[in-house]
């Protein structure tokens, strides 16, 4: 596979770039998991982190988080750096949902929601109001959320956790396979529901998946990952239309619809 050159990917550090990656490196016990990788993250996009399993997608997304630490390189949220240091208080300007929903049982749909907001001491009116605003751009009733998570379906701990995600405006929201614990038809509506309320928010989101039709639906930009590489960036049907290389064009094959020509 040859490297990718500067046309496969933009340059870091744009003016609209919220996060900004610069050569940024981590290895596991002498083992790279992710080579020698710049991006940007547009403001008001989601970039999709696509790739197989150990590609290095959900390495990356920890490392914008500050939950690790990169061998080498710089990671910038709205020019700030994150480190390991700086990542608690860089956190409470990012949103996270995870493939489980991450909701603490003991607490109802409503307080998950707003645990992180009450525990910064925001004003109670305005914690209300954005619960009312956030509850009905991922419509969900109001008796939905005096309920625990047990009680809820799988379609509804996702929206539960979209809300989490959000309700402080972050200025970028994490997604690490948040959809691939459900079923192919939840999942297929949920994809359009995500697509609407980030539309709706102008939300900047990196969103992490191995699922071709989700980058299709969901990504402004899809960055392809390959053995910790970072192979191609650009639109999927950029990518189908004028993949870099053999490995890519097999890759996409199967969104395509036939085998690689």
């Amino acid at each position: 596979m040859r490297a990718p050159s500067a046309s496969d990917a933009p340059s870091a550090g744009g003016p609209d770039a919220v996060l900004v990656l610069r050569d940024v490196t981590r290895s596991f016990d002498g083992q790279p998991a992710v080579r020698p990788l710049s991006l940007d993250v547009p403001r008001g996009q989601t970039t999709v982190l696509l790739g197989e399993s150990g590609s290095g997608k959900s390495t990356l997304l920890r490392l914008m988080a500050g939950l690790l630490a990169p061998d080498s390189g710089e990671i910038l949220l709205e020019g700030v750096p994150v480190t390991v240091e700086s990542g608690p208080a860089l956190r409470q300007r990012m949103g996270f949902a995870l493939q489980s929903g991450g909701l603490f049982p003991h607490l109802t749909a409503a307080d998950n929601v707003t645990l992180l907001a009450r525990a910064l001491k925001k004003p109670t009116e305005s914690i209300a109001r954005r619960l009312e605003e956030l509850a009905g751009l991922v419509q969900l009733e109001p008796a939905v959320l005096r309920r625990w998570p047990l009680e809820l379906s799988g379609g509804q701990r996702q929206r539960v956790s979209l809300m989490r995600a959000l309700i402080l405006r972050p200025a970028v929201v994490l997604l690490d396979e948040p959809l691939g614990a459900l079923d192919p038809v939840t999942r297929g509506e949920l994809q359009h529901e995500l697509k609407r309320v980030f539309d709706a928010l102008g939300t900047t989101a990196v969103l992490v998946t191995h699922d071709l039709e989700e980058a299709a639906v969901l990504g402004h930009r899809v960055a392809l990952m390959h053995e910790g590489t970072l192979v191609q960036v650009g639109t999927m049907d950029d990518l189908a239309a004028h993949p870099a290389d053999p490995w890519v064009e097999r890759f996409l094959a199967s969104w395509r619809g036939g085998p690689a020509r």
